[in-house]
């Protein structure tokens, strides 16, 4: 062997972990992004304030909000990020449950991996276990009509529970489950609907009470001229995507002028071709004009004369919006502009919020795009305030469009995780180890609610086993009164659609983390500084996270 010369595969500066301590590192790294959030799951949870390298503060206990935050470096931990944020797009909710599930799983896998048990082998039953614990859950779903005003109020409280809003949950909950409906449409026997068409503004200010809903849009522009109205009622509304402007030519052009008489009429005849544009919009019947591009200081004067409310430079997606709301044609040319094209509105009016003032398209006939504007005692209490509107929406969006529900508060998960070990003991082999495990790690998710209520996790347990063996998926943690009891009756429910996703997210990330046995980590160039400076999770050593 000594005379053989060394084969060089990896680069210069490479690094490689091999077997239990690839693993080994991966279940740590993502072990340790669970424990971040872990405390602040439920009603009880704690949150968390995150400052980033410019000094700017989060503070919040939304699962996808704290992951996105801080700057994590690990490969596996950026994973757990990864499907904290997969949840949020796709359900909305449950962002911390998917976190917390998954490092719970990858917990319990550890303890097979130390006994020999085949990492293989373990995701299989995982794998095996998630499907049949879904099957569980939509067995004892209960169907619900998704038009049923007080069921979805009721499922926009439980979302808000844990939030910082939970004190104003029940008025909160009424504005969500009203602008849900207003902007669900509906295709054949089921419901659609696109988030995007409930605009949700923010301003702080005032306190969370005075969150108001608009059947309409908020624009947060100002009326263009001091001379124009800022109130108009039963408004004609013109949506016009062109400058009111006289365009420059795209060539070098040049004007030779001899005489200011010449002068004079160069400029007379600009006034009479915006004059003309103003002519076209009174023409057509409008008395409000919201334009996205700019209106010229003649046009404006011209409009303002006509008692024409304008608004220019409005976002493209809020022309899209008010065209929803309002039932206007966007118009591109103002030759092509007729009465048909307007839209209407019962009031638009400007008005002062806070230091700014912002233009309300208010009572649209038949509104399918619809604003709410949060309002709370601080720029952090706002966001928080406008994040949990955020989920309570999209949980009650999940409800519509997939109209099934079960009891909150981990009763549901107590139940799978039993049905789950009177399944295991029919398998044979490891794999049944691996289910048993599976259900432990359902189970944490009541155990973790009960722990960050200050309730004993062990007497919690026991109770719950105790309670789930009657069948029924009623009995979780109820963590305002710190016991186990009936939650049905206590009005707490949560979307199925919420509960899939968490199952289905977790296992297929702890399944991912487990599969991998080597780590090939490439050399980072020397001239580069390594990234974000100093990492924001101090603490964490050698993980590099």
């Amino acid at each position: 062997m000594s005379g053989q010369v060394p084969i060089v595969v990896l680069k210069e500066g490479a690094t490689e972990t091999k077997g239990n301590q690839a693993q080994k590192n991966n279940i740590t790294a993502a072990k340790t992004v669970a424990e971040i959030v872990r405390t602040s799951l439920g009603p009880r949870g704690m949150d968390k304030m995150l400052v980033d390298s410019l000094g700017d503060v989060t503070i919040t206990n939304d699962g996808a909000t704290i992951l996105k935050e801080i700057d994590v470096q690990h490969p596996a931990a950026k994973m757990m990020v990864e499907i904290s944020k997969a949840t949020d797009n796709e359900v909305g909710d449950g962002t911390t449950s998917t976190v917390v599930l998954a490092g719970s799983l990858l917990e319990k896998a550890e303890e097979l991996i130390t006994k020999n048990v085949h990492p293989t082998v373990v995701v299989e039953g995982f794998k095996k276990a998630s499907q049949k614990a879904i099957e569980t859950l939509r067995e004892i779903a209960m169907k619900v009509d998704p038009t049923d005003k007080q069921f979805l109020g009721k499922i926009a409280r439980t979302s808000m529970a844990s939030k910082i809003v939970s004190s104003n949950a029940s008025e909160l909950s009424d504005i969500v489950v009203d602008s849900v409906l207003a902007v669900a449409e509906k295709t054949g026997e089921r419901y659609r609907l696109d988030v995007d068409n409930i605009k949700v503004e923010k301003k702080a200010g005032g306190s969370i009470q005075d969150t108001k809903f608009v059947h309409g849009i908020i624009l947060d522009k100002e009326v263009v001229h001091g001379g124009m109205p800022k109130r108009i009622e039963n408004a004609q509304i013109a949506l016009v995507n062109a400058a009111l402007e006289i365009e420059k030519t795209e060539f070098d052009a040049k004007i030779n002028i001899n005489s200011p008489d010449q002068m004079q009429q160069f400029i007379e005849e600009e006034n009479r071709m915006l004059k003309g544009m103003v002519d076209k919009i009174i023409k057509a019947g409008a008395n409000v004009l919201l334009c996205q591009k700019g209106i010229d200081d003649i046009a404006q004067h011209y409009l303002a004369k006509a008692g024409i409310l304008a608004v220019r430079r409005v976002k493209e997606s809020d022309m899209y919006k008010l065209a929803k709301a309002t039932g206007a044609r966007m118009v591109s040319n103002l030759d092509e502009l007729s009465k048909d094209d307007l839209g209407f509105a019962k009031v638009v009016e400007e008005r002062r919020v806070e230091t700014d003032k912002w233009v309300f398209v208010e009572e649209c006939k038949n509104p399918k795009s619809v604003s709410i504007l949060v309002r709370g005692g601080s720029q952090r209490v706002v966001d928080e305030a406008e994040r949990s509107v955020h989920d309570a929406i999209m949980a009650v969006k999940d409800v519509v469009e997939y109209p099934h529900v079960l009891v909150g508060g981990g009763a549901p998960e107590a139940l799978a995780s039993l049905k789950l070990r009177e399944w295991a003991s029919t398998l044979s082999g490891r794999s049944q180890l691996a289910a048993e495990r599976f259900a432990d790690g359902i189970e944490t998710i009541p155990i973790v609610l009960a722990e960050n209520a200050g309730m004993d996790p062990l007497d919690t347990q026991v109770q719950l086993r105790s309670k789930s063996a009657t069948g029924k998926a009623r009995y979780g943690i109820d963590v305002v009164n710190g016991k186990v009891a009936d939650l049905a009756a206590k009005d707490i429910f949560e979307p199925l659609a919420v509960k899939e996703q968490v199952i289905n997210a977790a296992t297929e990330a702890a399944c991912m983390i487990l599969r991998i046995d080597d780590v090939i980590a490439a050399s980072k160039p020397k001239d580069m500084p390594k990234p974000g400076g100093h990492s924001s999770m101090g603490g964490m050593g050698d993980m590099d996270m």
